[in-house]
């Protein structure tokens, strides 16, 4: 875990920071669990955040990998404003270790601050959203916990122009950077990657004990609108029972309405050689959710209508069907089922957007000339 440590990163653009103090000479940052030691120059796991001249610089603020219209459900969110467009961007690094990450290039890669070309204030991204005509701006394809200082900037201008600001995480931050990040979000999915400490020590190089108690907190101290996916990978954290025992949790701590997201694994980074998640295997994990209770359980990156669809849990009608991204039947009328009344959780309007499966690549910078 400590091997990315010590090596110094080279940018020349610093922002200071906040959640670090001085130990023995060195930063010790508290953003994460991880608490880095920082020798001067050093930066830590996630490789953005340095010591610089005794202070914990973050060296990505207002610099991003790219930002790109999305459709709300790529996040994926399926019960905050269906078919909405969400403007997306993310920066570099990650706190996570994740041996199966499929964002490596960003995540991993140090030389990828040398390529954060797109330069962007928290005014200008909330400007940009406001042209483009998107509901909300995501903080997502890198893990928006370790530049959180931008992030809730951002946040801060979206919110002061009407805009839903929505984190895609892995949940891994300390208490109090927890409060503060989540306090300017509206909507977060959050990546529950197994149910095992086994899982997540060997395979993310984390622990779990602190995502699980991000998990808890959103749901009984915040009113973030929260949704959970779960990346089935075969061989590692596929196994039947322990799926049970992560569905049982969180219908027992989070509640049975939170939706649930089984998504499939493709071959990346240092696991090339482990298999694609057969269709089968996520539907049997829906079903083993759904039989526990869970009200509103989807699978991921494979073409399933059918269960990527919502259906009413209190009458089995069909609330919004989906073709990928596509919606092609919407059923909700003032948050409720069109049919039997019964109340549908979530965050809805009583029209879709429209956007559709299309991304658009954008750049703040050129739009706002």
């Amino acid at each position: 875990v400590s091997a990315d440590i010590g090596k110094p990163t080279q940018t020349g653009h610093y922002q200071d920071t906040r959640w670090w103090h001085v130990q023995n000479d060195m930063v010790v940052c508290d953003l994460c669990p991880r608490h880095c030691k920082l020798r001067e120059g050093v930066a830590g796991f996630c490789f953005v955040r340095q010591n610089v001249g005794g202070k914990l610089k973050l060296s990505t603020y207002g610099r991003s990998t790219g930002f790109c219209i999305d459709p709300v459900e790529k996040k994926p969110l399926n019960h905050f404003y269906p078919g909405t467009s969400v403007l997306s961007f993310g920066t570099a690094g990650c706190n996570m270790g994740c041996k199966f990450c499929q964002a490596w290039e960003i995540t991993k890669s140090r030389q990828v601050l040398d390529r954060l070309s797109q330069e962007a204030t928290p005014e200008m991204i909330a400007e940009a959203a406001v042209r483009l005509g998107c509901g909300s701006v995501a903080f997502t394809y890198n893990d928006p916990v370790i530049w959180a200082e931008y992030a809730i900037d951002t946040a801060r201008a979206c919110r002061a122009r009407g805009l839903k600001t929505i984190a895609v995480t892995a949940g891994y931050i300390n208490e109090e950077p927890r409060r503060e990040f989540f306090e300017v979000m509206d909507a977060a999915n959050v990546d529950l990657k197994g149910y095992t400490d086994d899982f997540y020590q060997h395979v993310t190089l984390a622990q779990i004990k602190p995502v699980l108690e991000t998990l808890k907190w959103l749901k009984q101290q915040s009113s973030v609108w929260l949704e959970i996916t779960n990346l089935v990978i075969p061989g590692h954290n596929d196994n039947a029972d322990e799926i049970r025992k992560m569905c049982v949790w969180i219908r027992d701590e989070i509640g049975p309405e939170i939706p649930m997201h089984f998504t499939a694994f493709h071959p990346d980074f240092h696991m090339l050689e482990t298999p694609r998640t057969p269709a089968s295997v996520l539907a049997r994990c829906r079903e083993i959710a759904m039989n526990e209770g869970m009200k509103y359980v989807y699978v991921g990156n494979v073409l399933d209508t059918k269960r990527e669809s919502t259906y009413c849990p209190a009458c089995g009608e069909l609330l919004i069907g989906r073709h990928y991204f596509d919606i092609s039947t919407f059923q909700i009328r003032e948050g409720c089922c069109r049919f039997c009344g019964a109340k549908i959780a979530g965050h809805f309007e009583d029209e879709p957007g429209h956007w559709g499966t299309h991304r658009r690549p954008v750049n703040p910078s050129t739009l706002l000339r």
